[in-house]
């Protein structure tokens, strides 16, 4: 009689706490191979070693995508599994390894919405111009429409990274490496208020170009921001990123290059095309269509 499946599993337990593994991986595992027994009994199939089959393992993977679980529910289901197997083979339960030749599931990002214009005005007029707070949020929320900027890069920006004649920034993104972004005359507009009301500012001194009430905003600063603005403006699932794939749809949608969507957003690989584009890319190709009126032409 081969071995039963909970019973190694038990074992297995034991060799992950001696390596001292965090008790959530462990129940983490211990799940995968549950659910594997169960679907396996529910098929009449004994949950032993003997059932750990590529077509078994493959089969299983399919059910838990037809019963609708998520794409990275059923990868953390096949890394769990991989795990435990590689374990039977180190202890010499198993022979051949069942994952040798089973494609790994890839997950698929889900698409980030953007922000309707109506959104973004809503968060526009939380700011009270005649207030620095209000100044200062209505400056970033538009250098990060217009630009798109990481909420890295936004926070890291300093007071001679602004050129307001060129309506440039000069941005440092991933890697260090240093960028040139252009911006237009409202948000132009709105960092020249802003940077006169920061002249009086307790730390104006400071190299940071946006300031708090202890010094330049962090990161976190402006996270925090963006989530006191997006309640009072009442837009749901507020982070700087959406401004990020707004301005990469807006830019596709308008007919703008890729290769000069890669050099304004700081991509090295087009690949990030596809998952920055993937937000609205049914709405593009519906405005694509339109315009070229290809049953119009015969």
């Amino acid at each position: 009689m081969t071995e039963p499946l909970d019973g190694l599993f038990a074992s297995f337990a034991r060799d992950l706490r001696a390596a001292q593994k965090a008790p959530r991986t462990i129940e983490i595992y211990g799940q995968a191979v549950r659910f594997f027994s169960e679907w396996l009994a529910s098929k009449g199939t004994p949950a032993t070693v003997d059932a750990l089959t590529k077509e078994n393992l493959a089969d299983w993977f399919a059910h838990l995508a037809d019963e609708g679980q998520s794409e990275n529910t059923i990868l953390t289901r096949y890394r769990s599994m991989r795990r435990f197997v590689r374990w039977l083979i180190a202890e010499e339960e198993i022979e051949g390894n069942p994952f040798a030749t089973l494609e790994q599931p890839k997950p698929q990002p889900k698409p980030v919405p953007v922000l309707t214009d109506k959104d973004v005005l809503a968060l526009f007029k939380t700011c009270d111009p005649k207030t620095f707070r209000g100044r200062r949020d209505e400056a970033i929320l538009r250098v990060l429409f217009d630009c798109g900027l990481r909420i890295s890069e936004l926070a890291g920006l300093t007071v001679d990274d602004v050129d307001l004649d060129q309506e440039v920034l000069r941005v440092v993104g991933k890697g260090g490496k240093v960028r040139v972004v252009p911006f237009g005359a409202k948000t132009a507009r709105s960092l020249d208020r802003y940077l006169r009301l920061r002249r009086r500012h307790e730390h104006a001194d400071a190299d940071g170009l946006w300031l708090g009430q202890r010094g330049p905003y962090s990161t976190w600063g402006v996270d925090n921001m963006l989530r006191g603005r997006a309640e009072q403006a009442g837009v749901e699932g507020l982070h700087a990123h959406r401004f990020r794939h707004t301005a990469a749809h807006d830019w596709l949608v308008q007919g703008g290059q890729e290769r000069d969507l890669m050099r304004l957003m700081g991509w090295s690989s087009d690949t990030m095309i596809g998952v920055y584009g993937a937000s609205a890319a049914v709405e593009r190709a519906h405005k694509a269509a339109r315009r070229l009126k290809r049953g119009d032409r015969l």
